[in-house]
């Protein structure tokens, strides 16, 4: 077993500052209270107070990911949880996006730790940059500190990694943290008690109730009824189902669900789900156990969690079950079923390449049964139906969440708040992790409860709620929360003007003009020649071309012999032209580059 606490602070610091935007800057000065105005003279009191608790949300809300929190008390910092998100659509070549760290870093010395509620990539994704820039403690419970030190040692990385473990009591500066077991889609989950002289503070994390879980432990209700007692100021609540009625089914409704389908099986069983879901994949490996058939897995990252689990004790294989991949093929295939990454369409991962017919070691043939034990996350839902219609079109037998109850959610659904909220009994409530739908419904469920609208607060990135036990003010544009995206090695060195050159690059291409010029006689030397990228085919629309040539020549000349010896102004008149031709021909609007060299 991996001791954490042995591990070496960093010695590698970084405290790069990314410079605010005037219109960030601005919007900070004119920061108002959003309390009616005959509560302004009172807030205003209230902010300046040195007495009370800032919290601080800088990811996760009006959005599903880069989960990040920040408890501010007098001159001490305690982080929640520090996530990343995949990239949208439009944001084209981008791998992740992670959260603004500008305040943390300017804060750094104030900061006692940073607290893991579990180890999903929405929560732990970001812990990478945050060290790459600051050194800081992370606390969390065994499997997600096993997950992060993966991904510190991808990165280059060592940190101070600090076991925690549910009904453990921690004083991080003058928090007070109580860990609480709780039930999730991923094991070692937990949510937080935070006790500060200002204000009491309840952290859900991301939470379900299961009364019969996989592991055996259910979420501690009894616990949440006894700081409800105690009394809690302020709750952070999970949101991401609030808009289902009812509740979300145990995990064991997809084990009997599997247990019918394993049964019933004739040939080869291909099961995707997430890598993350460790009860999930205990529950598969013991169906094929009973089955009698023997279990390999594909792709990097279940092979990287299914190696932690089994180190960490979340996994026990039964003898004689596993089998690596490169050696299944003379097992026949009504004795062998094979766990693989790709569950949410990725275009890499080992379902797609098997879709595609790219997988080396697994080729599908007519009779497979793929079973893809997972619910798209939002966005993918067109990875995961493209990915679906290419294993229709191999002749397998594919299962999936519509056809079978093949997954249930790792979220609350409404009556579960409720639950919740009777038990906690919050002063005031604050909805967390989840789009502005999902908030606004969190907070119609609130208020349905009793709770006075007046104390529900539904903030965005950045704003600041500032609580204390009489009170709690809202405060909008606090600080810089921008979306920080990572490509390749930059990060956040891309932002909207290279995205939205992308953009257009993928809508529209890319022309080039090249011309040689002696800039002291004005005279063209040669050029100007046309290249285009992703605009037209040059072969197919010659005369197009030519005649793109004749503009451009014809306004460098007409620069030329007007005098005009400024490079940047020569450009800026060729690619206006340019522009215009190329829009009135097209009705397309490429990037024009014009390149001229002057000999």
């Amino acid at each position: 077993m991996r001791d954490y606490n042995s591990k070496k602070p960093p010695v590698k610091k970084v405290a790069a500052k990314r410079p605010q935007s005037k219109e960030l800057q601005q919007k900070k000065k004119s920061a108002k209270n959003t309390l009616p105005k005959k509560n302004a003279a009172k807030s205003q009191r209230q902010m300046k107070r040195a007495d009370n608790l800032k919290v601080i949300p800088i990811g996760g809300l009006n959005e599903i990911g880069k989960n990040l929190t920040v408890l501010e008390y007098k001159d001490q910092i305690l982080v929640i949880d520090c996530g990343m998100s995949f990239p949208e659509d439009e944001m084209y070549g981008i791998d992740v996006v992670i959260p603004d760290y500008s305040y943390l870093v300017k804060n750094a010395s104030k900061i006692v730790g940073v607290v893991i509620t579990h180890g999903h990539e929405d929560h732990i994704g970001g812990v990478p940059y945050l060290l790459k820039q600051i050194n800081v403690p992370i606390y969390g419970t065994r499997l997600p500190l096993g997950l992060i030190e993966n991904k510190l040692k991808e990165h280059g990385l060592r940190a101070n990694l600090k076991t925690i473990k549910a009904g453990d009591k921690l004083r991080l500066g003058d928090f007070k943290v109580e860990v609480i077991r709780t039930t999730h889609s991923i094991a070692d989950a937990v949510c937080l008690y935070i006790q500060t002289p200002a204000a009491t503070l309840f952290h859900t994390g991301d939470f379900k109730i299961d009364y019969t879980p996989v592991d055996g432990e259910p979420i501690d209700l009894a616990k949440f009824a006894e700081i409800g007692r105690k009394g809690v100021d302020l709750m952070l609540a999970d949101s991401t189902n609030a808009l289902r009625p009812g509740f979300t089914a145990s995990e064991k409704v997809v084990g009997k669900t599997l247990d019918g389908i394993f049964r019933e099986a004739k040939n080869r069983i291909i099961i995707a789900t997430f890598s993350s879901n460790v009860h999930r994949v205990q529950k598969i490996i013991e169906l094929a156990a009973k089955y009698g058939r023997k279990f390999a897995v594909s792709g990097r990252s279940m092979e990287n969690v299914v190696a932690l689990a089994i180190e960490l004790g979340y996994l026990k294989i039964p003898a004689g079950t596993y089998v690596e991949l490169n050696k299944t093929k003379n097992i026949p295939d009504d004795q062998l079923f094979i766990i693989p990454t790709g569950s949410q369409g990725e275009p890499m991962s080992a379902l797609s390449r098997m879709a595609n017919n790219e997988h080396k070691g697994v080729k599908l043939k007519k009779g497979d049964m793929v079973i893809l034990s997972s619910t798209p996350v939002p966005g993918n839902e067109k990875a995961v139906s493209g990915v679906v219609n290419k294993l229709f079109e191999k002749e397998v037998e594919v299962i999936y969440n519509d056809i079978a109850d093949t997954h249930v959610s790792g979220h609350a659904c409404q009556e579960e708040l409720k639950l919740i909220y009777s038990l906690v009994k919050p002063k005031y409530a604050l909805p967390v992790h989840g789009e502005y739908r999902h908030l606004v419904k969190h907070a119609q469920i609130a208020e349905s409860l009793g709770m006075k609208k007046d104390r529900i607060f539904i903030l965005s990135n950045g704003d600041q709620l500032t609580v204390d036990k009489r009170n709690a003010v809202k405060f909008q544009n606090v600080v810089s929360a921008d979306d920080i995206l990572v490509d390749g090695l930059g990060i956040g060195d891309v932002g909207n003007i290279v995205l939205r050159d992308r953009k257009l690059l993928s809508e529209s291409g890319l022309i080039i003009a090249v011309a040689a010029i002696d800039r002291a006689s004005g005279e063209v030397i040669s050029g100007p020649d046309i290249v285009s990228r992703g605009f037209v085919y040059v072969r197919e629309n010659e005369d197009l071309i030519n005649d793109a040539r004749e503009i451009a020549r014809n306004a460098l000349e007409d620069s030329l012999y007007a005098g005009n010896r400024d490079w940047s102004g020569i450009k800026n008149n060729v690619r206006e032209e340019l522009r215009k031709f190329i829009f009135r021909k097209t009705k397309r609007s490429p990037i024009i580059l014009p390149i001229f060299l002057d000999v």
